[in-house]
């Protein structure tokens, strides 16, 4: 399906946002499923989907079942890579934003999602709820701000596949979300609320977003958290640890990548057990370290481990860590035992590591977010 990726070549600076945030637009659009053929060979993994709007089959009534908060922006990638963002003369546009990415990631995998958030009365925020409908992401909570414009982030493309971003959001409209627009019947029907940290940055929707955290945990959601950390944003490193761990102890799931660690735990040694086990706090049902081609380990309160990675080529590692939580979340929307059953969740943590390697070859995020079909082949072809 397309997603409006269009060469922009940059001629000229980009101009600052409005600072200040008047009413919401609001459009309502109804999702629909996703559907592609499970493969036998794999026979403990979830991959229930949806049929294709318009197929015949009638459109799901059901509440998405894993509801994601925070940003939806468009990313800027270099058509060519390895130069600086001041080298390159051309850019690729890719939708993106982590939860976001997160929401898009389950529909493609045939699982039921939803995205809350705030994006531009703009071109760009019109085309990017198009891209959810599209995808099949339930954008009831979306709101539209016209006084702010919907954020950008430029992404430097390493030799390597790494990234550098610069970011254009001061302020952009997902800072300017506020609790009273949160669509709270969304969240409290969900099974899975997934959320990052940039949406703790800056108010009102630092408050938006622990509002909605709390009305998901006294509904007896699970919360999902990727800490997704991008310092630039943060006033400081202190304030981003800080930000970061406020909300910590709520998440019943997090994901986090071996530099996260080292910055929250300040230098310390992020393949140290003893390290890792200090992030894990009481109420804690699953706590993941993603180790980028390597694969990632697993921590609960009774067993931990480590699942090997895909290799696979990488062109652009945007969206990878993205599409790991979307593949582990569309298998716990469907069973959530799998925190409990060891050989289950190391069956569903090899699909979500299939998920993230499949991103890395193609640019963007929410692009090269792999459909359920093509992550199950992938893992034929690699035990072929």
């Amino acid at each position: 399906m397309a997603l409006h990726s269009t060469v922009f070549c940059i001629g000229t600076g980009v101009t600052s946002f409005p600072r200040n945030s008047l009413s919401f637009g609001h459009r309502t659009v109804r999702a629909s499923g996703f559907s592609t053929s499970p493969l036998a060979s794999f026979p403990r993994l979830n991959v229930r989907g949806k049929s294709f709007p318009g197929d015949g089959v009638p459109e799901s009534k059901e509440s998405p079942h894993v509801v994601c908060f925070g940003e939806l922006l468009i990313d800027f990638v270099p058509t060519v890579s390895g130069l600086s963002l001041a080298e390159s003369t051309a850019f690729k546009k890719a939708p993106g934003g982590a939860p976001a990415n997160v929401a898009v990631g389950i529909a493609r995998l045939g699982g039921s999602s939803a995205f809350i958030g705030k994006v531009g009365e703009d071109e760009f925020g019109y085309m990017l709820a198009d891209i959810l409908k599209e995808n099949n992401v339930n954008n009831e909570g979306l709101r539209f701000d016209p006084g702010a414009r919907t954020a950008l982030a430029f992404v430097t493309l390493r030799s390597d596949g790494e990234r550098e971003f610069m970011f254009y959001r001061n302020p952009s409209a997902d800072m300017l979300l506020r609790e009273e627009e949160l669509d709270f019947d969304l969240i409290r029907k969900a099974k899975i609320f997934h959320y990052g940290s940039i949406s703790l940055i800056t108010e009102p929707c630092k408050s938006a977003h622990i509002a909605a955290a709390k009305a998901a945990k006294d509904a007896g959601v699970v919360v999902s958290y990727d800490p997704n950390l991008r310092l630039p944003l943060w006033p400081s490193a202190d304030s981003a640890r800080e930000g970061i761990l406020s909300i910590w102890d709520i998440a019943d799931i997090i994901k986090i990548s071996e530099e996260e660690i080292s910055f929250l735990t300040k230098g310390e040694d992020p393949f140290d057990e003893n390290v890792v086990r200090k992030l894990y706090h009481p109420n804690l049902k699953l706590l993941l370290v993603t180790e980028g081609p390597d694969g990632c380990r697993y921590y609960t309160k009774d067993f931990s481990g480590r699942v090997k990675g895909l290799k696979v080529d990488a062109i652009d590692t945007t969206g990878a860590g993205d599409a790991f939580v979307a593949g582990i979340l569309s298998q716990l929307a469907v069973d959530l035992s799998l925190l409990q059953k060891e050989d289950k969740l190391r069956d569903a943590l090899k699909f979500a590591n299939a998920c993230g390697a499949l991103t890395v070859t193609e640019r963007g995020a929410i692009p090269a977010l792999p459909t359920k079909e093509a992550v199950l082949n992938a893992m034929l072809k690699s035990v072929a």
